[in-house]
């Protein structure tokens, strides 16, 4: 039995290995509970796994099931037919939503992003922690506000709000574009461009698409256009893109930002050159996110939008974007026969835009995430 080193006595305190705890229980993988259990989460969360491909595998054969009358049918039934279609038939309909929505997105994903990466940056470096802490719960909770809610605001409050800074955007911007595609005139029922430069011109007498022209930035209110929509859309991401990129920035090494503050670099020069590289990932991760919200968007849109079919940059002016979403909810209640086919089959286009993009932020992810300061 040991013996204590000053007495010479039976130690009391330290039991030899024998007469003390008996060792913890290894797991055997050959015998036991703990392996049952373990087989069972396994099953489990391939269950869970599976599950999800199953409904995503559901989801899609029931659109092009749904679809197919529509995919199928030829232009002349689609247009006696389908009423809200508008002489146009199914691609002709389709394009010009498909257009619509993705327009919006994109002047959503512009606005945005800077803008919430800047209020990220804020809040996890620059404010105090209780406004910190005051600053993430506000933005927490307008994640949360319906999209309805949104569109009600955006249309009785922020529209006549907007409506001057849309007409300084005209006065400003339609001068340069008729400096590069000139100005157009009626001269005998005929439409006439002059005073442009001479390939501007051409482009934008020749495709109505054609951005540089001054329709582009010509306003005509009320502000019901599509730039109002994604200035909405915009404002309903942002609290995504904020509070993804603010716990992103939050996960930035202490060690380096402290290094880079000991070798003379400003908060500036820091947050520049050590936090936005790390988080660079997410913030490309959050902003996906972000497009997938808006491009899925309806009420908001519905509400704001005044709906047109057109394929054009005309982005200050009403009547004429519409959107994927929103037009499937406007027509969808009246909808039967090879109409309620049409709208499914414009869901069917949604839905594989909404692959194919997050394909794409899962690629550029995975490129940004090989190169960002979180692998040093």
């Amino acid at each position: 039995m040991p013996q204590d080193v000053k007495t010479g006595t039976p130690d009391a305190v330290s039991p030899s290995p024998a007469e003390g705890k008996a060792p913890a229980k290894l797991w055997d993988p050959t015998t036991g509970g703990e392996h049952r259990g373990d087989q069972a989460f396994t099953w489990l969360a391939r269950g869970a796994g599976f599950l999800i491909l199953a409904l995503l595998a559901a989801v899609a054969i029931f659109l092009m099931m749904s679809s197919q009358h529509a995919l199928l049918a030829d232009s002349e039934t689609i247009r006696q037919e389908v009423s809200f279609a508008a002489g146009k038939n199914f691609w002709e309909f389709a394009a010009a939503t498909v257009f619509g929505t993705l327009l919006a997105s994109i002047i959503a994903l512009v606005i945005a992003v800077p803008f919430a990466i800047a209020i990220a940056l804020f809040i996890s470096h620059y404010s105090p922690r209780r406004l910190s802490a005051v600053f993430g719960y506000i933005i927490d909770l307008l994640a949360a506000i319906p999209s309805v809610v949104f569109g009600l605001w955006g249309m009785w409050t922020l529209e006549p709000l907007m409506r001057p800074v849309f007409v300084w955007f005209s006065e400003t911007f339609t001068p340069v574009f008729e400096f590069f595609a000139g100005k157009k005139e009626m001269v005998n029922g005929e439409l006439v461009w002059h005073d442009g430069l001479p390939g501007f011109t051409y482009l934008a007498q020749t495709f109505e698409w054609w951005p540089i022209q001054p329709d582009t930035m010509a306003f005509t209110p009320p502000a019901r256009n599509i730039l109002m929509g994604g200035v909405i859309l915009a404002i309903m991401i942002l609290p995504i893109i904020t509070s993804l990129a603010r716990e992103v920035f939050l996960q930035t090494p202490r060690l380096q930002e402290e290094a880079s503050l000991a070798l003379g670099a400003t908060r500036w020069e820091m947050v520049k050159m050590v936090v936005i590289p790390h988080g660079r990932s997410g913030i490309v991760s959050a902003s996906m996110l972000g497009l997938g919200r808006a491009l899925g968007e309806t009420m908001a849109l519905l509400m704001v939008l005044s709906p047109g079919m057109m394929i054009n940059f005309n982005i200050l002016s009403p009547g004429q974007h519409s959107t994927i979403a929103s037009q499937i909810a406007l027509r969808f209640p009246e909808a039967s026969g090879l109409s309620s086919d049409f709208l499914i089959a414009l869901g069917l286009i949604l839905f594989v835009i909404t692959f194919v993009v997050n394909f794409i932020a899962r690629s550029i992810v995975a490129r940004y995430a090989e190169f960002s300061g979180a692998n040093a």
